[in-house]
């Protein structure tokens, strides 16, 4: 027996970790499956480019017109297109169908963040608890079960990719390039040996399509539509389209949301190193394609883990304390990185690596959300859209540079970044704890759902 808005939280985790199960299985394998001339990092830029620029204005449009659920169903549909284009990889292909991907991520997590952050003030004020604390369990309990996305989607890429009977040993003379000791931007060329069949391609992209065609009814059919009202009456009451358009953009007044621009910018760029350099560079390079999958699913686990385990802490331990631990282990990371020679005979390592990388992920995806709702509660839609727009640009910048920069260099980068943002963030932290801001009450939210007196509801209930 759980309360509906337990419920509503489970059906968004489910949902999206339908949908990334293959949208992060393909994202791991772009810049070893369709290396040539750089294709896939090329569609990847692309896709946070278009979310940087749906981000501008597509958000508060779309949640406000249509709602948070049914604005996460159309992003979801958006994801799928990109699978369809993954079928035949060409420039024709994936290009269009990474800006489609791109113009619905945005409003997706925004509506996604809006959704929880609704929801977990709503149930803060019934529970007469603290609604940061809430708010902060929600995310934690949706990034546990999302996050294990990346454990399904490359465990089912290593399964089938592992059929292949073409896989050989790779030689010393390619070993000997792997990793920061290298400059690391013809690795292409030795992946193509190692390259699967076709038939295993297309069966891998078919399961993607149709686990995120679930996800779109999954949604569709057990998601509360909680804001219906609010949308009716901004339909009805309709905003000058300038001032919605704008919203994005009006938020960036605020000292905060500027001071916490580095922050947001390091999640794209940390996250963009695991998926497109490490992958590439390290497991690649010297295991081979078909291990990136199952490096990956570690990465996945750790993460998922350590978003429910830091989502209930955080309220004992605080966020600062949470952030400075991750920052502490993605330094350390980074310096082994720099120094580390990847050979086969090494196999462990190449986990440890990820595993690390996951729990500190963790950290940033549960606590920077969370932190994005507490802050601005009456600009929910706005304030994720440019955590979305920064963030994304953060990924824009890293796949940008992955083609022509070496990989010392890009480790250096994210260490610089890191840095900064351990100097910028602490200055809105110790702002908030000296004036807290005040969450929105649940008389905003409570009109939807007058019968709401069966408040515990079944995990079945429809």
């Amino acid at each position: 027996m759980i309360s509906r808005n337990f419920k509503n939280v489970l059906v968004v985790s489910i949902g999206f970790l339908s949908l990334f199960t293959a949208y992060g299985g393909l994202q791991s394998l772009q810049s070893s499956l369709n290396a040539e001339q750089g294709m896939g990092v090329a569609s990847l830029s692309v896709i946070y480019a278009s979310i940087i620029l749906s981000s501008m204005f597509l958000p508060p449009i779309m949640i406000k017109n249509l709602g948070c659920k049914w604005t996460i169903v159309a992003g979801m549909a958006c994801y799928v297109s990109y699978s369809f284009g993954n079928l035949y990889p060409g420039w024709y292909t994936l290009i269009p169908t990474s800006v489609i991907l791109g113009l619905g991520g945005s409003p997706l997590w925004s509506a996604k963040c809006t959704y929880l952050t609704i929801s977990g003030n709503v149930q803060a004020s019934k529970d007469n608890k603290k609604g940061s604390d809430v708010i902060n369990h929600y995310f934690g309990i949706f990034f546990f079960i999302f996050q294990s996305s990346a454990v399904w989607g490359n465990l089912m890429s290593s399964l089938i990719f592992g059929q292949d009977t073409s896989i050989s040993d790779i030689p010393e003379e390619v070993l000997e390039t792997c990793g920061a000791s290298d400059c690391g931007l013809t690795i292409e060329v030795n992946s193509t040996s190692s390259k699967p069949a076709q038939k295993l391609v297309w069966t891998l992209v078919g399961c993607y399509i149709g686990v995120g065609v679930l996800a779109m009814l999954i949604v569709a059919i057990f998601l509360d539509n909680i804001d219906h009202q609010q949308t009716s009456q901004f339909r009805d009451n309709r905003e000058p389209f300038c001032h919605t358009f704008l919203a994005t953009f009006r938020l960036l007044k605020d000292w905060r949301l500027l001071t916490l621009i580095p922050l947001t910018m390091y999640s794209g760029f940390e996250q963009s190193f695991l998926s497109g350099e490490y992958t590439k560079n390290y497991v690649t390079c010297a295991l081979g394609i078909h291990f990136v999958g199952f490096v990956m699913m570690c990465f996945g686990a750790t993460n998922s883990l350590s978003s429910f385990l830091f989502g209930r802490i955080a309220r004992y331990t605080g966020r600062a304390t949470l952030f400075f631990f991750a920052a502490a282990i993605n330094f350390a990371c980074i310096i082994a990185l720099l120094f580390w020679r990847p050979h086969p005979e090494q196999l462990p390592v190449f986990f440890v690596f990820p595993a690390l990388w996951g729990m500190a992920d963790a950290i940033w995806q549960t606590q920077t959300n969370a932190l994005y709702g507490v802050l601005f509660p009456r600009d929910k839609e706005a304030a994720f859209a440019n955590y979305r727009m920064w963030e994304s640009l953060g990924f824009v910048i890293a796949f940008a540079y992955s083609t022509f920069m070496c990989l010392e260099y890009k480790l250096y980068i994210v260490l610089a970044v890191l840095v900064l943002s351990m100097i910028t963030y602490p200055v809105v932290e110790y702002y908030e704890h000296k004036n807290p801001t005040k969450p929105i009450e649940q008389a905003t939210y409570e009109n939807h759902k007058k019968t709401e007196e069966s408040d515990i509801v079944s995990q079945t209930w429809m």
